[in-house]
C-alpha cells in the first residue's frame, strides 16, 4: 500500500522492495539499514518513518496481511465447517499476482532461514494465530485464550508453515496447491471438533 502525498521511494512496498533485493544479494546480516536508505536515495530517518527496524522490512505491511486473512475468514458464514473457512481463507489470503512472487520467495526463504529473524517472527506469528484464535472461538464456544480456539490456531499456522516450507524448498511448486493440501490435511483432524460445552 502506498501512502498517500509521498512519492513512491519512500513508499512501505517500494522500501522493502529494494531491501528485499539488497538482503538477497549481499546477505541480511550484512546489509545496513543505511544501504538501504542510499540505495532508494532517502535518509536513513525516512526508512525507519515506515518500519521500526530492519527486521520488519522483510515482514514488510504486516498489518495489510492481517486484515486480508481476516477479511476472508468472515466470507465464511457459519454453515461452514471451521476447517473449510480456515483453508479457503488462508488460501485466498496468500494468492498473490504472478509478478510478486519471486520477491515473495525471498521474503519467506529469510524468514525461515535467517538466525536474526526467529525470534521476530514469533511475535509475528502470535499476531497471525491471535486473527484464526478470535474467529475459532465462537465457533467452539470458547474465548479465543481457550484450549480450543488455541489449539486450532497453532495447527493452522503449523499447516501455514508447513506450505510455506515445501513452496520456498521447490521452485517447481504452486504456494496455493501447498497450503490447500496441508489445510486438507488438517480438515481431516478437524472434523470431530466440537464445542467445549458439549
Amino acid at each position: 500500500m502506498t501512502s498517500t502525498g509521498r512519492p513512491p521511494s519512500t513508499s512501505h512496498d517500494r522500501i522493502a522492495g529494494v531491501a528485499l533485493d539488497l538482503f538477497a544479494k549481499r546477505g541480511f546480516e550484512a546489509t545496513t539499514v543505511e544501504e538501504i536508505a542510499a540505495a532508494l536515495g532517502v535518509g536513513r530517518r525516512t526508512v525507519f518513518r515506515y518500519f521500526p527496524s530492519k527486521n520488519d522490512i522483510v515482514w514488510g505491511n504486516f498489518e495489510w496481511v492481517m486484515e486480508r486473512l481476516r477479511a476472508h475468514l468472515e466470507e465464511s458464514g457459519p454453515e461452514v465447517p471451521l476447517a473449510e473457512a480456515l483453508r479457503r481463507a488462508v488460501v485466498l489470503s496468500n494468492s498473490y499476482p504472478e509478478e510478486e512472487l519471486s520477491e515473495l520467495r525471498i521474503r519467506m526463504t529469510l524468514i525461515t532461514t535467517v538466525p536474526a529473524l526467529q525470534a521476530h517472527s514469533m511475535l509475528r506469528y502470535d499476531a497471525w494465530r491471535g486473527v484464526v484464535a478470535e474467529y475459532a472461538a465462537p465457533r467452539l464456544g470458547e474465548p479465543p485464550e481457550g484450549l480450543g480456539p488455541q489449539a486450532v490456531s497453532y495447527a493452522a499456522l503449523g499447516c501455514s508453515r508447513a506450505g510455506f516450507d515445501r513452496w520456498v524448498a521447490d521452485p517447481e511448486e504452486d504456494l496455493g496447491r501447498c497450503l490447500d493440501r496441508a489445510f486438507l490435511l488438517l480438515g481431516e483432524a478437524l472434523a470431530e471438533a466440537v464445542p467445549a460445552t458439549a
